[in-house]
């Protein structure tokens, strides 16, 4: 452009143009805006991962103990003139026994291991030593001598709970300090503890009960477990499946691919997203109106919060697998049509194989929402205090159960602090099973997918 050229431009209006290595200040004022929103962008990340590491640090400092457990390791002498008065071994009579009356064989036991150790704390005598054991060992050495009733006579080496106090100490709950104001230890018995482990007789180490015992009383918090728990979980993640997979998937197919565009189905369409943002609390009311009230179902029973998760879950395997159901290119369908294929066959053996892989994503994680759910179990009565393991399906399903949530909820209401422990615990349990669900869900999603 001529000099004459650009004079007359800007005599036009036309603004003259300026350098390309030159910034003008709507470029830096551009820039200035999106590094300040990378920014906050990097320091919401930041926040996240602080926040996600605060959290599991807390969980697993308190919850990571309570697999290890403290036991004393001795022989018990089954003294038949307490078990088998009449000597007879017979079963009726040997289950008349009592835990009262197995208790002192154990604080026989312990005084005559004690004194064969060379052991002793001035102020300590049998009945406080054997207060270091837990409450739960009578009635281990009363089940096992049911199971086993020809070992009457004998000398039996148990390996015995010892209180939670006890097991406090050596996981830094417990202290001298706190021992001298505490009605149920005292420093002396904690001496003598040290003194147990020393001679090899106490000892800590994994606590496999832990996934297997069920629930214990206020008063023995380490001889609880989440046995009852897991199994109860299991039970309705198995209703949960069984229902609605097919049921969400079946939806899912007649509302994408047979459905008429209508009012109806619109309606369907919007209650359907609604209900995927219903708090779960409120499925817990239906399922405690309906099935329970109305139908009768005993409550605490899986088959009760399997029905409930069910109905909480559809919305999210439906919505999921329309997704995937979209997803399939038109052209696979069109190609099965073309060929001569029904419009079932086209669906069912073309299009719902390909979409397989959302279908079994959405699903496994409706799964793992459910089992994470409390309120709607907590309505429906899965807070009751359960002692007993379900029977085998299909009439394990109707016996009470407890469930991993609901299990963590009751110990967090407890005033013992062991109890927190567990519930610690159960939770990276609960966690555990959550991220190996979501893992199967990327695994079974690269497995099957496919690129077009």
């Amino acid at each position: 452009m001529t000099d004459t050229t650009a004079d007359t431009a800007t005599a036009a209006g036309h603004p003259k143009a300026g350098s390309l290595y030159q910034v003008s200040e709507r470029t830096r004022r551009r820039h200035a805006a999106e590094q300040r929103f990378r920014m906050m962008g990097l320091a919401a990340v930041t926040f996240s991962i602080l926040a996600l590491l605060g959290l599991m640090t807390s969980i697993l400092s308190n919850g990571l103990s309570s697999f290890h457990q403290t036991y004393v390791t001795m022989e018990v002498f089954l003294d038949p003139a307490k078990l088998d008065k009449k000597g007879n071994r017979n079963p009726e009579d040997i289950a008349k026994i009592t835990t009262f009356t197995i208790q002192p064989l154990i604080q026989a036991a312990l005084a005559e291991t004690m004194e064969a150790r060379g052991i002793a704390v001035e102020g300590v005598n049998a009945k406080k030593a054997v207060e270091l054991i837990s409450k739960e060992a009578p009635a281990q050495l009363r089940h096992f001598v049911l199971d086993n009733p020809e070992v009457i006579g004998q000398s039996v080496t148990f390996d015995l709970l010892a209180s939670g106090r006890i097991d406090g100490y050596y996981k830094g709950r417990v202290s001298m300090e706190s021992a001298a104001l505490d009605r149920n230890i005292s420093p002396e018995q904690l001496v003598l503890a040290d003194q147990l482990k020393a001679a090899g007789i106490l000892e800590s180490r994994f606590n496999w009960s832990f996934f297997t015992a069920p629930d214990a009383s206020d008063t023995r918090p380490e001889a609880a477990g989440l046995g009852v728990a897991i199994l109860g979980s299991a039970y309705m993640m198995l209703i949960v499946l069984v229902l609605a997979l097919p049921i969400g998937v079946a939806a899912s197919i007649y509302l994408e691919e047979f459905a008429p565009q209508n009012r109806w189905t619109d309606m369907i369409e919007v209650n359907i997203a609604n209900l995927a943002a219903v708090p779960s609390i409120v499925f817990g009311i239906l399922g405690l109106a309906i099935f329970i009230n109305f139908v009768g179902l005993p409550q605490s029973a899986p088959i009760v919060g399997g029905l409930v998760l069910t109905l909480m879950t559809l919305p999210t395997i439906i919505i999921a697998t329309r997704a995937a159901l979209k997803a399939v290119p038109p052209s696979i369908n069109d190609a099965a049509l073309g060929i001569g294929a029904s419009k079932m066959q086209a669906i069912f053996h073309h299009v719902l194989p390909l979409a397989a892989p959302g279908i079994l994503t959405g699903t496994i994680i409706g799964l793992a929402q459910a089992l994470g759910e409390t309120a709607p179990l907590l309505l429906i009565g899965m807070v009751a205090f359960v002692r007993e393991y379900p029977g085998a399906p299909p009439e394990g399903f109707f016996d009470p159960a407890s469930a991993l949530p609901v299990q963590v909820y009751n110990w967090t209401q407890r005033g013992d602090p062991a109890f927190f422990e567990r519930a610690s615990g159960a939770i990276i349990v609960l966690l555990v099973f959550l991220v190996i669900m979501n893992a199967v869900a990327i695994l079974l999603r690269r497995r099957f997918e496919r690129r077009w």
